[in-house]
């Protein structure tokens, strides 16, 4: 069977790309036979934040407008998080880190075919762990874990290799319409924005597979 690209346009702090991940990864499981070639393209949720980060409490209240417009939001999101089997740990995250540099290693991670193993691993070093994924350090245990060369990971981190590539891309999804994350292109013509539900997922996958047999 035909594979059928399922481009993700994604920001490893951002709680809804994580939400609609696992709940993608739920549809799959269930159907085994899916069709997808996944691939994952960076957009940052915050292209203009500082390069050490910044702390989460404040920047959470700058962005809401206030402690309780913040917490409102958050209370939302974490009880999608919790029905998509999710137990995020809000209290470990102590910052909101600026995610070039996630997004270059997710990049990188083409070339040694684990790209999704890697956007898993930050997802969960951010939301589960509450580690800084803007630390170098952080990102080049995260590379080492899944295979790729720690000391290359490290030579590119400290260079200035490919911030100008994800930040063109990041730019020519705007340019594009994208306005937030996640969205979901199918076959480089359906576009689902926003945490799919599993239903929908297996829905299509089905619907797919059986153009597939039928043609």
């Amino acid at each position: 069977m035909a594979t059928v690209r399922l481009d993700i346009f994604s920001d490893p702090i951002c709680p809804w790309c994580y939400i609609g991940k696992a709940l993608l990864d739920r549809a799959l499981e269930q159907r085994p036979d899916h069709p997808f070639a996944v691939e994952w393209h960076p957009f940052q949720l915050n292209p203009d934040m500082p390069a050490e980060g910044m702390d989460r409490r404040s920047y959470l209240e700058a962005k809401f407008g206030g402690k309780e417009r913040a917490a409102e939001v958050y209370a939302r999101i974490d009880e999608a998080a919790r029905n998509a089997g999710l137990n995020i740990d809000w209290s470990r995250i102590d910052r909101t880190p600026n995610t070039l540099d996630a997004h270059r290693l997710i990049h990188w991670a083409v070339l040694e075919g684990g790209q999704t193993a890697i956007v898993a691993a930050l997802f969960r070093a951010y939301f589960i762990e509450g580690r800084d994924i803007g630390e170098h350090a952080v990102l080049a245990d995260i590379a080492a874990r899944h295979g790729m060369d720690r000391a290359v990971v490290e030579r590119l981190l400290a260079s200035d290799a490919d911030r100008a590539d994800i930040s063109a891309r990041d730019a020519h999804a705007r340019e594009r319409g994208l306005s937030g994350v996640p969205t979901f292109i199918v076959a480089n013509t359906h576009v689902l924005p926003g945490a799919q539900p599993v239903d929908l997922w297996t829905q299509a996958i089905d619907e797919i597979n059986q153009k597939a047999v039928d043609a």
